[in-house]
């Protein structure tokens, strides 16, 4: 017989749970939000209030006194030794609670439960995971203390660095009058250095004396059989007194009816129409516990099949495969009739389309390559498979469950095996298959003359959707596969690019400019309009570095200055002398010239020289 008061008795359990905590059945978890639910974004957005003293963040990693709801952590870029996990469920989308702990020790968890009963046994508890990789050393462990209305009733001790999820619980009584507690979890460890966890799938739900309904097999009646009936066995003192209510589902258990009057330990099923039926009964010590989904227990689900007189069967098999009714054997595709008895007796008439196909596990696996030849982001997602199931599913040897699905992986082969109920077996490799690299060229580094461009041509493997280059004076828009641009001094030039699925490269190229300023000045004019040197200037060398002829004067042989003319672009002869002074032909021969030249540089130069005049 239980006594009242608080009663205290903890378990320890590993990742595969090593011993119940609680040796009856349980009832509904209490906690609803106990797993931190599920949805599609990485990390939840807004902060739920649930760890006193500490800061709830959307970034990844959560500094030292931090904490984050999440369904997927990887922190290796910036904390190399931590895990790489998803929550502790199937669900990929799955949240689960990750703590970076405070410097100080303090609690990180915290939930008031109300509407409980007194007197009524309970187990809390939870799947915690030490964050830190099992080679990494140095490294604080965390230790949690489980705590009810401030009191700690039970320490886990430092949490191993054993890569899995470990489950920690207690079970314990509430006194008389009890129908509220503050459940809490406290870090005991310093922060700092290690001492970091993920928290997963709390649990507080009431716990009772064994409830079965034996056998727990799949109870088989024929449709023109007999009703049967179905005994409530209770194991155990925990309820001195024992209340029962016998529930239907109808949707494979996951929603509960009372049906009504049945609260005797048997109960008599006696639909005969075929199908499927689920049952199970509720368990209390008083009937007031027993209206009180906070403290009652429920047994072991029981399932009553009906077996059909008629069955209608559709199926496929694969190629070279046979399927057996009763005595006969059928191996090709069509409808077929057989009447057969079953283990227990029933006779059945069978109805059988089959059809064989050939490939129905071929296309099961969606192949996404790596986005870019350094990346580590290729994954193998499995699809829906159109042939019945039960089917097994092995990746490189290793068996898998749903969703089957493999992330971040590098190029290289994958062996995956699907075998179907029939043995149809689909044995192939999976390629994973680097995308060509992304790469900048920006050619050999180049010596150029003053004024000669400098020329890139490809410049990018494939189209980018950034660039970002060290020089203002270069302005390519993308696509940006060519450039040419005029440098006036020694510079280096760099470009760094992303493309569109986000890979990035880089180059440079340096490039020397000669500083050479030379210029052509002809010795001879011929000024008879025959359209040939029938004009003096200054001409550009075969790479025109001029920016101007600041000015240009010439001179007879006693100095007179005949012809003076400034500022004028260079190489154009009707813009220099035409062998005249203010409008008079000058006569056959040696004049003398200046000329001030400024060049791309921003440097002059003066020139002096004779020419000859023949007419």
């Amino acid at each position: 017989m239980l006594k009242y008061g608080l009663y205290i008795v903890f378990l320890f359990s590993g990742f595969v749970t090593c011993g119940q905590v609680c040796d009856g059945n349980f009832g509904a978890n209490i906690f609803g939000s106990g797993d931190f639910g599920s949805g599609s974004d990485q990390i939840l957005p807004n902060d739920p209030q649930i760890a006193p003293g500490y800061r709830y963040t959307t970034t990844l990693p959560p500094e030292d006194g931090y904490y984050l709801i999440v369904n997927q952590m990887n922190a290796s870029e910036i904390f190399p030794d931590w895990l790489a996990i998803g929550d502790n469920s199937s669900d990929e989308n799955g949240y689960m609670m990750v703590v970076n702990a405070d410097f100080a020790p303090g609690l990180f968890y915290e939930q008031t439960i109300t509407g409980l009963c007194e007197n009524v046994l309970y187990e809390f508890s939870a799947n915690v995971i030490n964050l830190i990789q099992s080679w990494s050393t140095d490294r604080i462990d965390p230790n949690v203390s489980f705590l009810l209305d401030d009191k700690v009733v039970y320490t886990t001790g430092n949490i191993p660095k054993n890569e899995q999820w470990n489950t920690y619980g207690f079970t314990f009584t509430t006194g008389p009058g009890q129908t509220e507690l503050k459940l809490s979890l406290r870090n005991n460890a310093p922060g700092g250095i290690g001492n970091d966890l993920a928290l997963d799938n709390i649990t507080f739900r009431p716990c009772g004396s064994e409830a079965l309904i034996l056998p727990a097999t799949v109870a088989n009646i024929c449709e023109d059989g007999e009703p049967i009936n179905i005994t409530a066995t209770i194991i155990g003192s925990v309820f001195e007194n024992k209340f029962i209510q016998w529930q239907q589902s109808f949707d494979e258990g996951r929603t509960w009816i009372d049906l009504a009057g049945e609260t005797d330990l048997d109960f008599t099923f006696d639909n005969l129409n075929s199908g499927f039926y689920y049952y199970r009964y509720l368990l209390a010590d008083s009937q007031e516990k027993l209206s009180n989904e906070k403290c009652r227990t429920f047994s072991n689900t029981k399932v009553i099949r009906v077996i059909p007189k008629f069955v209608n069967v559709t199926d496929s098999i694969c190629q070279g495969l046979s399927v057996s009714i009763g005595n006969s054997i059928y191996s090709t595709s069509g409808i077929y009739v057989d009447s057969l008895q079953n283990i227990i007796g029933c006779d059945s008439i069978v109805t059988m389309d089959l059809t064989i196909v050939e490939d129905e596990l071929k296309g099961f696996f969606r192949v996404v390559d790596p986005s870019c030849d350094d990346f580590s982001n290729g994954s193998i997602q499995g699809e829906k498979l159109t042939s019945k199931g039960p089917y097994s599913v092995e990746i490189d040897d290793q068996p898998k469950e749903p969703p089957w699905r493999i992330t971040q992986l590098d190029e290289g082969s994958y062996n995956y095996t699907i075998t179907d109920r029939y043995g149809c077996v689909l044995d192939t490799l999976i390629q994973i298959t680097d995308p060509p690299p992304f790469e900048v060229n920006l050619g050999p580094d180049q010596t150029l003359i003053l004024g000669e461009r400098f020329e890139a041509s490809n410049i990018v493997s494939e189209t980018a959707s950034n660039y970002e280059w060290n020089s203002e004076s270069i302005d390519c828009e993308p696509p940006c596969t060519s450039i040419s641009e005029l440098f006036l001094e020694d510079i280096t030039v760099s470009l760094t690019a992303i493309s569109k699925q986000g890979c990035e490269a880089y180059d440079e190229v340096q490039i020397i400019i000669e500083q050479v300023t030379d210029v052509f000045i002809p010795n001879i004019i011929t000024p008879n309009q025959d359209g040939k040197n029938d004009f003096f200037t200054v001409y550009p060398k075969e790479i025109n570095a001029i920016e101007m002829v600041n000015e240009l004067s010439i001179y007879s042989r006693s100095g007179k200055k005949l012809f003076e003319k400034y500022s004028f672009e260079p190489g154009i002869p009707e813009l220099g002398w035409n062998g005249s002074q203010d409008g008079r032909k000058v006569a056959s021969g040696i004049y003398y010239y200046a000329a001030n030249v400024k060049f791309i540089n921003g440097k002059s130069t003066q020139y002096v020289g004779y020419v000859s005049l023949l007419r």
